[in-house]
């Protein structure tokens, strides 16, 4: 199981995991023992042991993975995750991590478009955000654009509240370049809570 691959890497005992963690250690008993299957736990419970084992969330699931590509998590969710991994682990590792999982080209392949390229997009705006130059492994993908904007979910509810496309139109003109050009309306990737 990748728990314990992770447990001896780390140098851990399901002990310490356990303390690190925040998860009782009789879940985590369960977890390693395979009496509870990880994909089956809750995401706060993978995002704990994920953080305390200082690696994705994806990494954790992807051997357990079996789920159809059409029934995908909200992108929201999936954007508030990749943020909130940034902020755990930093802007080079989360590069790193991201190039060498191949996260991107996957998500691409899967057809899974919006998450490619918002991981990209990520990792190219930190990239210039740490003055690194850009990763060439992904210069097809760099060529591809969303046929449809993606707003933010407090952007699309201001518009409708105030009946007005202009919230939009602001929206789109405060985007980071590096997400914009993919059309994705993104302005704010650091403030997570």
């Amino acid at each position: 199981m990748i728990i314990n691959e992770l447990l001896a890497k780390n140098n851990m005992t399901p002990y310490r995991l356990s303390r690190v963690s925040g998860i009782a250690h009789t879940t985590l008993n369960d977890i390693i023992s395979g009496k509870t299957k990880l994909e089956k736990c809750s995401v706060g419970t993978v995002y704990k042991l994920a953080k305390a084992l200082q690696v994705s969330i994806e990494y954790l699931i992807e051997p357990y993975d079996e789920t159809p590509v059409d029934s995908r998590q909200n992108f929201e969710t999936f954007k508030s995750n990749v943020k909130h991994r940034v902020k755990d682990i930093g802007d080079i590792d989360f590069i790193i991590e991201t190039i060498e999982s191949d996260i991107i080209r996957r998500y691409h392949k899967a057809g899974w478009y919006p998450e490619a390229l918002y991981l990209l997009a990520m990792v190219d705006y930190l990239s210039q955000c740490n003055k690194i130059p850009l990763c060439g492994d992904f210069i097809d993908i760099r060529s591809v654009k969303l046929k449809t904007a993606i707003f933010p979910s407090d952007v699309i509810v201001r518009a409708i509240a105030e009946n007005s496309d202009l919230v939009k139109e602001e929206a789109i003109r405060n985007s980071i370049p590096e997400f914009i050009r993919f059309n994705i309306i993104e302005n704010e990737v650091r403030n997570v809570i």
